[in-house]
């Protein structure tokens, strides 16, 4: 997955009114990581790949000052949403994140 497109159309299957400009303010954030298959995707079930996402996506990306306990209900919450999906797409993961936070705008440039 490597056009916007394709992020689009994968996150439009988990919620109904997708944010385009967000999708590519993450795209933008997440960048080289997109370029190797194996950091594009978020393994569901490494508590190392769910920490990092926690500290380094939710709490310095996003701000948040929620506990771990609430940041990581969060993330399971998402990882639950795509379990059907057996490769997890980081723009995904992310986008569905922020949306649950409310916190898309931190990823549209102002006009």
């Amino acid at each position: 997955m490597t056009d916007l497109a394709t992020y689009i159309a994968d996150i439009k299957k988990y919620t109904s009114n997708t944010n385009e400009a967000a999708v590519a303010g993450i795209v933008r954030h997440l960048g080289i990581a997109l370029r190797n298959r194996d950091s594009s995707l978020v393994a569901g079930k490494d508590p190392a790949e769910l920490a990092r996402l926690r500290d380094g996506f939710l709490k310095k990306k996003l701000a948040l000052t929620d506990d771990d306990k609430k940041l990581d209900a969060a993330i399971q919450s998402v990882i639950e949403k795509l379990k059907a999906d057996h490769t997890k797409s980081r723009v995904t993961v992310c986008y569905l994140l922020a949306e649950h936070f409310k916190k898309l705008d931190l990823f549209v440039k102002p006009a």
